[in-house]
């Protein structure tokens, strides 16, 4: 089947599907019992990152199928997945996800077109010039194959450095064709699709800081030369040693003042019962007190398959049961779901590792403890070590050793206000193993 006659097929069958679905939309933003109905209510969509692989997974499907609006490809529209060879573009995963996205008459964004990481190793060995044909030879193959088909795309990702500088990430792109291939980027994006959104997409870029600054300075000079720019993607990934920030709402309204869309792009939030519940409510919010932001996508469907599963930062739990997370959100949303109250009465808490100290036999842990939504006055957490190590002094803690699991109670520290943390902290003597200890989950009282 040829390229044209795909595509009109696929859209064909959109077309079809989007009849059919505005009924059944109607029908949901009515009873907004779901995470896609509630946000159309508030004129938003609510998304979800999609890996191919998974969707012939029953629960996978049917979760993805009821609660979703919008997808985003995980990895099959990256260069690597798409262009492994110059000139030489495959599109079966990418097109899997389009096709079942529109049979359910869900929007898709477009991720990533240029990126610095995962690239063919064919597209860094290029020249300068070569590099230039390069780039918008994949942004036109890319953007051809998917015309018409695509809501938003994240034209460039990541093209800034962490840290204070506000300066350019070192990249192939930056290092060979200079500050100019972002707008390059975006002209030749807006050539090649010019119904698409086009989008800037970064992490770290959450509250008012040097990076953030720097897209910010980016986008405001783009918008007076008339550089094509639609929106912005805040990625949002939250943890409680990188929290939801203070100014989150302010910093996606001065962005939205700048005249373009924000997107909460690939939002998850490690932590667990009300204290988790409370953190998503705070970035859905956010994005519904700023009227040009547009939908929010969460990265994964499961905690199961996230990046960070061992964090469990998604909606739905291993088993695709709703957590109380979800609760929240479809609340926030206005839904008529459970709502899970961050007040609710819940004792919960969080319990989490970094290693603060290391030399060649031995290192310093420590375990931060977080109270969920509701004032606790104790907590439990375990710890375990790898068979070799062992543990040579402990502090801030009271604990009990079984084996190689330690279990730490507070042995003064164990009263804590709503959202409240402590820590207790631990020498181990590594006895040949460099390995990292494993933190269970924390318990409340």
């Amino acid at each position: 089947m040829s390229m044209t006659v795909r595509r009109l097929t696929r859209a064909a069958t959109a077309g079809l599907v989007a009849a059919a679905a505005l009924t059944a939309a109607a029908h949901s933003a009515e009873a907004a019992d779901t995470l896609g109905s509630a946000a159309a209510g508030q004129g938003r969509y609510f998304g979800t990152a999609v890996a191919a692989n998974h969707l012939g997974e029953a629960d996978y499907a049917a979760t993805l199928d009821r609660e979703f609006s919008s997808v985003t490809p995980e990895n099959e529209m990256k260069w690597d997945a798409t262009e492994p060879s110059r000139g030489a573009f495959t599109f079966t995963s990418a097109d899997r996800i389009v096709d079942h996205a529109q049979s359910q008459g869900m929007d898709v964004r477009g991720h990533t077109l240029v990126w610095h990481s995962q690239l063919p190793s064919w597209v860094s060995s290029l020249g300068a010039s070569d590099l230039r044909t390069a780039m918008n030879d994949h942004i036109n193959g890319l953007m051809s194959h998917y015309k018409g088909e695509i809501h938003s795309w994240d034209v460039v990702n990541e093209a800034f450095q962490d840290g204070g500088s506000g300066a350019r990430r070192s990249s192939p792109f930056q290092d060979k064709l200079g500050d100019g291939f972002i707008e390059e980027a975006f002209r030749t994006a807006r050539a090649a699709d010019p119904a698409a959104k086009l989008c800037y997409n970064d992490y770290n870029t959450d509250g008012v800081n040097a990076k953030s600054n720097a897209v910010y300075d980016m986008v405001e000079d783009f918008k007076s030369r008339g550089v094509p720019i639609d929106c912005v993607g805040f990625q949002s990934h939250f943890n409680p040693n990188s929290p939801v920030p203070s100014d989150y709402r302010q910093n996606l309204q001065r962005f939205a003042d700048l005249g373009v869309d924000v997107q909460i792009t690939e939002l998850d939030i490690e932590g667990s019962g009300s204290a988790q519940a409370a953190n998503y409510t705070k970035v859905v919010e956010a994005c519904l007190a700023v009227s040009r932001c547009t939908g929010m996508t969460v990265w994964g469907v499961t905690d199961k398959y996230s990046w960070r599963s061992s964090g469990t930062p998604l909606l739905f739990d291993g088993d695709y049961d709703e957590k109380p997370a979800y609760d929240a959100v479809l609340s926030a949303l206005g839904g008529s779901g459970d709502p899970g109250d961050p007040g609710d009465g819940t004792l919960t808490c969080t319990a989490t590792y970094t290693r603060t100290a290391d030399w060649n036999s031995g290192y310093n842990g420590q375990v931060t403890i977080t109270a969920g939504g509701e004032p606790i006055s104790s907590w439990t957490a375990t710890v375990t070590l790898p068979a070799q190590q062992s543990v040579s002094s402990l502090w801030n803690g009271t604990p009990t050793r079984s084996g190689n699991v330690m279990t730490v109670r507070p042995s003064w520290n164990g009263t804590l206000a709503a959202g409240a943390s402590t820590s207790f902290g631990f020498t181990v003597a590594k006895n040949g193993s460099d390995a990292a200890p494993a933190v269970g989950t924390c318990t409340a009282s």
